[in-house]
């Protein structure tokens, strides 16, 4: 009893000496690599708290999964989807016997450890949908039992490396949406059993490797969205279990090989938006299986197989945006099964064939922007599936089919830019589902139905350019969702009705060119979204109502060729967003509001052809968007131009022309280098243009009917046009000034009296008996001319005297009545009261007396104008330096162009 009860002692003192010394060697290895794990990982929602490092191992933790037996090892971690951020621990790489390892969707950063590649036995790698950075750990291709990588989503950059090739095991590969980049390596090969490669959304170039046709289990190929050069390698057409082929959006170019002809298992070819030409294949009609091809959007050309017909299984076939061409074949209409076919922006011609009308499956159809001729099918209206129908830009003629809408919930209907004649179907939005109907540019006439008018789906209506009749159909105004309503270049007449008030999502509004008449409704500024607003081109009348300025998203306002009038309400500078406004061919008065110059989104400005008085607001200087055009012109402004318009550096139009602007072109204008063209004729303006390009290139069609103007096209300035007006202020300023007026206006009236005499005389009497008139009393009667004996301080005996009695030696010319003499008198004929021993003077006034002979001519066409006379006279006194004068001060405005 005794021993029994020792030996039972001996045993339990043995068990918990075991298990203390058990308890206190705490978590084993594998438990410790975990915990160093979530030690670099920020776990804000504590997914990871049952981690406790007290337990012996970790495989009840949550995400651990660990293997069966009397030693368990961690297996599979699975912490997808925790909101887990911070970084992976290069500890991840003791756990040498995971298999399967999950931290995808996640926030995971900064680069992925190489110990990775410790993990000998992982099978599945998934850390997509994280923000990993840097290249793709080489150590990975170690993992040869590797069957999934998953590393898509991520912001991985750098190559795929050649050492990829070593995962013989890899079925599925996944590296989408990084930053990957370099060329696809050849080892690709060596991938016999991968069935998925997608890579696409990164930066991957060169050329589709030929090694590719290697994989021989690949059924995914997905490369879109890269920048891939080069032709597409035949060796594709050896992938026979390929089903998706994703090559859209790269720089991929030549021919489509046939040999994809060979994958008959394809269900989806995607090419679209490279730069593939020539003909589509007729070998791609092999591919019985394929349900979706999309090669739109390259450069392929010549005419669509008719074994495309051949595709019973396609339900979308999209060829769009290309440079196909002929006719569009009719075996298409035996794919029942297709739901889209887009054949639009191509270069197809002929009919759209009846038998179409036969595809009961088809719910988008979209043959725009081709040559396609005949009429639209009448079996259409009966496609009960069919929900878009766009034809426009071709040449189709005839009705719509008037049943179109009855039978089918027809969602978008385009037919706008044809030849269309007729009504508009009553029934095209009978299933209240219609959000688009444009019709626009076609022979339609009519009244538009009361079935467009109260179709509450509708969104955007668009009639323009047809020859439509009636009033604004004010039912309309209920539609809850109308945004965009175009009805112009229409035959609608009739006062805009207030109900416009209500369409209080509208947001385009466009009635231009029509026979709307009356005033525009003041419930118009009830609109809170509206954008563009334009009546252009109408009859309409009265007063602009300040109330269209409580549209404060207005970005585009077009009330041009009407007949509003009275002022602009200066509310106008409320419309902060406004980019555009055209007020021309209007009947609007009073002064242009200084507050258009808070419109510095304004990009053009239009408001020619009315009756605006005043001056130019500087203001207008203030719109640093302005870029299109400033208009101005025929209206009754005056003034001086602004030098604050030129700070419109973007502007390339300027129109300031038939107004009665005064003053010189600011020479601010030098700084309008993106001017391309100017027109300020028909003003009052003086002065030089400047030394703008543009305005030194001009023709003169821009600057006539300004008399004071000059240089550029209207020839040089020869002196400052300030000096051609003398005022008596200018003359009490400087008394200089005075002297010298003084001194040319008698010796110009002088010489000129005596000059006209002597031709008279000479005229009128023979040489022979001059001699006898000098005893002969001037006063006597039989002497018919009258000669002042003291003009310019000489005599007629002194002209006798120096011309030796008109001696024929002193002769230097004859006309048909007379002779004309040579003179050589006193220093006399100049004013004494001058400095007659400054060489200057004298050569001055000698100048003057040149330009004095020059008056007298006998032609008109040899006389200078009298612009000339006082440029000539200005510009000896600045040649001798005896004249300076500031051009600003002086106005030119007295002299005109008539002969002295």
């Amino acid at each position: 009893m005794v021993n029994m009860s020792y030996g039972l002692l001996i045993t339990i003192t043995v068990l918990v000496v075991a298990l203390m010394v058990f308890e206190s060697e705490g978590i084993n290895d594998e438990g410790q690599y975990l915990l160093e794990v979530k030690s670099r990982l920020v776990d804000r929602f504590d997914h990871l708290g049952s981690w406790n490092p007290n337990d012996f191992t970790p495989c009840g933790w949550r995400g651990v999964n660990c293997s069966n037996g009397y030693n368990p090892v961690v297996v599979s971690l699975d912490l997808n989807s925790m909101n887990l951020s911070g970084y992976l621990s290069p500890s991840i790489g003791g756990l040498v016997h995971l298999n399967y390892l999950n931290l995808s969707f996640n926030e995971l950063t900064r680069t992925l450890p190489k110990d990775i590649g410790n993990c000998s036995s992982l099978e599945v790698l998934a850390l997509n949908n994280n923000k990993f950075i840097g290249q793709i750990p080489k150590a990975i291709a170690r993992l040869s039992s590797l069957r999934v990588l998953n590393i898509c989503n991520n912001r991985l950059s750098g190559p795929l490396h050649e050492e990829i090739g070593n995962l013989s095991s890899l079925s599925q590969l996944i590296a989408y949406s990084n930053n990957l980049s370099g060329i696809l390596p050849l080892s690709l090969g060596n991938l016999k059993r991968l069935t998925t490669f997608r890579a696409g959304e990164n930066l991957i170039s060169g050329s589709l490797p030929a090694e590719i046709g290697g994989c021989a289990s690949l059924q995914y190929l997905g490369l879109a969205e890269n920048q891939l050069t080069g032709e597409m390698p035949k060796e594709l057409g050896m992938l026979e279990k390929l089903r998706t082929l994703i090559l859209w959006s790269n720089h991929l170019s030549g021919v489509i090989p046939k040999e994809l002809g060979n994958c008959t298992n394809l269900e989806i070819l995607a090419l679209y938006q490279n730069k593939l030409v020539g003909e589509i294949p007729k070998e791609l009609g092999n591919i019985v299986y394929l349900e979706k091809l999309y090669i739109y959007r390259n450069m392929l050309n010549g005419t669509v197989p008719r074994e495309i017909g051949n595709l019973s299984l396609a339900t979308e076939i999209d060829f769009s945006e290309n440079l196909l061409s002929g006719e569009i074949p009719v075996e298409l209409s035996k794919i029942e099964g297709l739901q889209l076919l887009y054949l639009f922006q191509n270069q197809f011609t002929g009919v759209i064939p009846d038998e179409f009308t036969s595809l009961t499956n088809l719910t988008k159809l979209d043959l725009s922007i081709n040559f396609l001729t005949g009429s639209i099918p009448t079996g259409f209206q009966y496609l009960t599936e069919l929900i878009m129908l766009q034809l426009f830009n071709n040449s189709l003629s005839g009705v719509i089919p008037q049943g179109l809408g009855v039978y089918s919930r027809l969602w978008v209907v385009d037919l706008s830019e044809n030849f269309l004649t007729g009504e508009v179907p009553r029934h095209l939005c009978r299933n209240s589902n219609m959000i688009l109907l444009n019709l626009g540019f076609n022979r339609l006439a009519g009244n538009i139905p009361n079935g467009i008018t109260s179709c509450k789906s509708l969104v955007q209506l668009r009639l323009v350019g047809n020859n439509l009749t009636g009033t604004f159909p004010s039912e309309m105004c209920k539609l809850v969702n109308l945004s965009t309503v175009e009805l112009n270049q229409n035959k609608f007449s009739g006062a805009i009705p207030p109900e416009i008030g209500n369409c209080r999502t509208l947001q385009t509004l466009h009635l231009s060119d029509n026979y709307f008449t009356s005033e525009l409704p003041r419930e118009i500024g009830s609109l809170p979204q509206l954008v563009i607003f334009n009546v252009s081109s109408n009859s309409l009348s009265g007063r602009i109502p300040p109330e269209i300025f409580n549209c404060k998203t207005l970005q585009r306002l077009d009330l041009r060729n009407n007949n509003f009038s009275d002022a602009l309400p200066s509310e106008i500078g409320t419309l902060s967003q406004l980019e555009l406004l055209k007020l021309s061919e209007n009947n609007l008065s009073g002064n242009i509001p200084v507050a258009l110059g808070n419109l510095v989104r304004l990009t053009e400005l239009q408001m020619g052809g009315n009756s605006f008085s005043g001056s130019i607001p500087a203001e207008l200087g203030a719109l640093s968007s302005l870029q299109i055009a400033l208009n101005l012109s025929f209206n009754n402004l005056s003034g001086e131009i602004p030098p604050q318009l030129g700070n419109l550096i973007l502007l390339e139009f300027l129109l300031l022309n038939n107004n009665n602007l005064t003053g010189e072109i600011p020479g601010s204008f030098e700084n309008l280098l993106s001017l391309l063209g100017c027109n300020l004729s028909y003003n009052a303006l003086t002065g030089p243009i400047p030394l703008l390009r543009l305005f030194q290139n001009t023709t003169v069609d821009s600057f006539v009917g300004n008399k004071e103007l000059c240089g550029g096209p209207l020839g040089e300035c020869k002196t400052p046009p300030s000096s051609l007006s003398f005022t008596p202020d200018m003359v009490k300023k400087n008394p200089r000034l005075g002297k010298i007026i003084a001194i040319i206006a008698a010796a110009i009236g002088g010489v000129s009296l005596m000059l006209i005499a002597i031709l008279v005389y000479v005229m009128r009497r023979p040489t022979s008996v001059v001699a006898s008139l000098q005893e002969k009393s001037l006063s006597s009667p039989v002497l018919d001319m009258y000669f002042c004996p003291k003009a310019a301080g000489f005599t007629f005996q002194d002209l006798v005297a120096a011309t030796e009695n008109f001696d024929e030696s002193y002769a230097i010319g004859r006309g048909a009545c007379g002779t004309v003499y040579k003179a050589v008198l006193p220093r006399g004929v100049l004013d004494a009261r001058l400095d007659l021993q400054d060489e200057g003077t004298v050569s001055h006034m000698i100048n003057v007396l040149k330009i004095a002979l020059m008056c007298t001519s006998t032609s008109p066409f040899d006389r200078p104008t009298m612009r000339q006379v006082v440029s000539m006279l200005i510009g000896s006194n600045e040649w001798e330096g005896h004249f300076e004068s500031d051009s600003s001060n002086h106005d030119t405005n007295s002299m005109d162009n008539t002969e002295p």
